[in-house]
């Protein structure tokens, strides 16, 4: 098996609201949405040949009723690497949920998490090569 992609599709409460804060904030690309007018059940976003589905709890239980029990956001933590760290962090810490504020970590790495609209943790990281 050779993976030639990986990209997660997360249970959100508004997919418009997921998309804008992952555009605007954080400097994605929408590249689609279903349906494409009005408001979408279903988006994905696009940076740097990453990319993230966003699908609307309602719809997602009625894909995969396994979900049924579970709620939108939190309890995941996605680790990003990323260069410039420090001016990414100052361009967008106004505009942010910081959870954790810009360190040094033990294994030498500049890292900050923030929180997205429904709940989950975007740890970000630029480690000294």
């Amino acid at each position: 098996m050779k993976i030639t992609s990986f990209s997660p599709n997360l249970m959100v409460k508004n997919v418009n609201k997921s998309i804008e804060f992952y555009c605007n904030i954080l400097g994605f690309s929408l590249i689609q949405t279903v349906p494409e007018n009005g408001e979408p059940d279903w988006g994905m976003i696009e940076k740097d040949g990453f990319f993230v589905m966003f699908q609307k709890e309602e719809s997602i239980k009625q894909e995969y009723p396994e979900l049924s029990s579970q709620h939108s956001g939190g309890a995941l933590t996605f680790y990003i690497k990323i260069t410039n760290i420090q001016e990414f962090y100052d361009k967008i810490r106004s505009h942010i949920n910081v959870s954790h504020e810009m360190h040094k970590t033990f294994y030498g790495a500049d890292e900050f998490a923030i929180t997205d609209p429904d709940g989950f943790i975007l740890v970000f990281s630029d480690t000294a090569e």
